[in-house]
């Protein structure tokens, strides 16, 4: 192991928290001996390029700090390439760090479980789902979900409120997705459904639990379907997905499975809560992909 490891930064997650957190969990690092570069990078693309090129360097291990957009854009670097992922979770969301159980928010308790993981090898081997050359941690999200983030992203007004807004933009305009399906290379199905959920990990949207029952090294995705439902019964299930409890809802069915072919007219998904592109799509969950540093 190199004592040389490489922190890749997002100064503006979290509002600006992502800049804030650098320096206790950097410092927590270097207390525990370790050599610390930071990566920033002028825009997505070059903070990717930046990172891919420690990872190719030989870097100890890349420390993500920021949110679950920095989360996704650090597993592109390390997925597959041995390299350990350590997780300063200082973002909005941070759905990829509370699936696994670390520090949200604590950006020096995060540095420090890096630093005694590095030091001590426990990693934990985690799937990720694969979408083309996309890989993705948590949940792929298609349909009204997918929409409310469409609609949110185009809004120039609303603050914190805007994917509220969204929401009760989306229900007004609400109707059932035709969407054809086929898991694990068996038969297409075609059928009407308000969502379809991929989840390697439970949770999106902050907590959201859509995929409650899904667990990252079992070589399977948690698929959630919520049927053809009314506007009325989405509104009382909806509320359900931050317990969990819509997965006994009679309208809502769970399928595990290693991949699924999604296919639906006008509806682009989103994977860790980011763009992934339009329908059709092939999710591959990859055993094994990453290693990611935990107590």
């Amino acid at each position: 192991m190199t004592s040389e490891i490489t922190l890749f930064v997002n100064p503006t997650a979290g509002r600006g928290r992502g800049a804030r957190a650098a320096q206790p969990a950097a410092s927590a690092l270097r207390d525990a001996g370790f050599s610390v570069r930071t990566v920033l990078g002028e825009d997505a693309d070059d903070a990717l390029r930046r990172a891919r090129e420690a990872v190719a360097a030989g870097t100890g291990a890349l420390i993500a700090v920021g949110g679950d957009g920095m989360m996704s854009l650090a597993l592109q670097a390390v997925a597959g390439t041995g390299t350990p992922l350590g997780v300063v979770a200082v973002g909005t969301g941070n759905d990829f760090a509370r699936a696994l159980g670390l520090p949200i928010r604590d950006p020096a308790a995060a540095g420090r479980l890096a630093a005694e993981a590095l030091k001590a090898g426990t990693e934990r081997e985690i799937d990720l789902g694969r979408v083309g050359e996309r890989w993705f941690g948590s949940v792929l999200a298609s349909g009204f979900d997918s929409r409310v983030n469409d609609r949110g992203n185009r809004m120039r007004w609303g603050g914190r409120f805007k994917y509220d807004l969204a929401i009760l933009a989306e229900l007004a305009a609400f109707r059932p997705i035709p969407y054809r399906i086929r898991l694990d290379g068996g038969p297409v199905r075609e059928i009407e459904a308000t969502l379809i959920a991929v989840g390697n990990g439970s949770t999106y949207g902050g907590g959201m639990r859509i995929c409650a029952d899904a667990v990252m090294d079992d070589g399977l995705f948690d698929v959630t379907v919520v049927g053809d439902c009314s506007r009325s019964t989405l509104l009382k299930v909806f509320p359900k997905v931050y317990r969990g409890t819509h997965l006994d809802h009679p309208q809502v069915t769970v399928h595990r499975v290693a991949s699924i072919e999604l296919a639906a007219a006008g509806v682009t998904a989103y994977a860790d809560g980011e763009p992934l592109g339009a329908l059709p799509l092939t999710a591959t969950c990859v055993p094994g992909a990453v290693r990611v540093l935990s107590s």
